[in-house]
């Protein structure tokens, strides 16, 4: 089926993945697609563009690898850089005083988690009655969570991997989009921000901790370990009072342009030509996603009284990683937001693979009852 065409994405599983290293072709091709990346960086942090290290990155590269792109891989092992750098910005910010705020806001986060996930249950089940395709696809595809985790308990449950891998990256890529050029429009604009360097020994010795916390957390085998051990890593320090200066907007920048440039490379000209009928149902799961949370978080914001710009960006259906540099940029409560995004997690994370065998186990009951007819 032209739907089910096979992805050479960087998304793909990495054992697939044929590795840059080695081929000095692929080396000098993603060295020169990343230099690029930061031109277009530079180009929309000069127009005064919202999320600018990100934004620019993912546009030029979808452009690219939607016309006559270069037979490249990004791999995915890059984006783990991107992950740890800005995992542990965040987690600097966790000041006893944030920790006491993010008590008293308890009630409403979890809420907000249990809301979301409820909309976006409905949404899947819209998007089985206008597409056809299973529940446990469709809510494997909208549910929040990384395209790599979504892959591989989509695998687990015998759901096909390609759609969801590839409904996951496109909505990641529209919350990234839209979100932020959104509340630009009604907020207004940012000062360009100077990349200024600091204290080489400094820096190095925060992406130590980053990165041992991160590799910890994966021997740990917990779930997105690059964002999640450094965040929690950095959080101890800075709860404790030894916290590290963070890192300069040079090194913050450059983490933006890295999951810029890979989430936009999953937009090849031959998936969207190919699997349209994917790529719609991606895009309408993407914006229907959206929207629920958007309208969810709405209707929170007026019963609690909190801000509404607070909620939207907390509830919105994007991973952490993006959702923090975009309340970050915006001059969000980021630290508020990101917790909004990691209690999701922990409670979606643990509990996704038993309701996605459920579903699946009433799919077939059904099935099988109708097939007996």
């Amino acid at each position: 089926m032209a739907d089910q065409v096979r992805m050479r994405s960087p998304l793909s599983d990495k054992k697939t993945q044929p590795p840059p290293t080695g081929k000095w072709r692929d080396i000098v091709g993603l060295t020169v697609l990343f230099v690029l990346s930061a031109c277009a960086g530079w180009v929309f942090e000069r127009i005064g563009a919202p999320l600018p290290w990100m934004t620019g990155p993912l546009v030029f590269t979808a452009a690219v690898f939607m016309g006559p792109a270069p037979r490249l891989v990004v791999p995915t092992k890059l984006r783990a850089f991107g992950q740890v750098v800005v995992a542990t910005q965040v987690g600097l910010a966790f000041s006893p005083e944030a920790l006491e705020m993010l008590i008293a806001f308890a009630p409403v986060i979890v809420g907000t988690a249990l809301t979301t996930g409820v909309s976006i249950f409905f949404v899947a089940l819209l998007m089985t009655r206008l597409t056809g395709q299973g529940l446990a696809q469709a809510f494997m595809s909208a549910m929040p969570t990384s395209p790599v985790e979504a892959a591989t308990m989509a695998a687990a449950a015998g759901v096909p991997t390609v759609p969801v891998i590839f409904s996951q990256t496109f909505r990641l890529a529209a919350v990234v989009l839209i979100l932020p050029f959104s509340l630009y429009a009604i907020e207004g604009g940012r000062e360009p921000v100077t990349l200024a360097m600091s204290d080489p020994w400094h820096i190095i010795m925060l992406a130590v901790i980053g990165l041992a916390a991160a590799q910890v957390f994966r021997f740990l085998r917990v779930p997105n370990p690059n964002f999640l051990g450094p965040l929690t890593a950095a959080a101890a320090l800075a709860a404790s009072g030894q916290g590290l200066a963070p890192f300069p907007p040079a090194i913050l920048a450059l983490a933006q342009i890295v999951l810029g440039t890979w989430l936009g490379a999953i937009f090849r000209r031959e998936i969207l030509s190919s699997a349209w009928r994917l790529t719609l149902t991606s895009a309408l799961s993407a914006v229907l996603t959206l929207g629920a949370c958007i309208i969810s978080a709405l209707g929170i914001a007026a019963l609690t009284g909190v801000d509404w710009r607070t909620m939207v960006l907390g509830a919105a259906p994007g991973g952490v990683v993006e959702m923090a540099l975009t309340a970050k940029f915006l001059e969000q409560n980021f630290i508020l937001i990101t917790t909004f995004h990691l209690v999701r997690i922990f409670i979606f994370m643990p509990n996704i693979p038993w309701i996605v065998r459920l579903i699946t186990r009433h799919e077939q009951r059904k099935t099988n009852g109708e097939n007996d007819k």
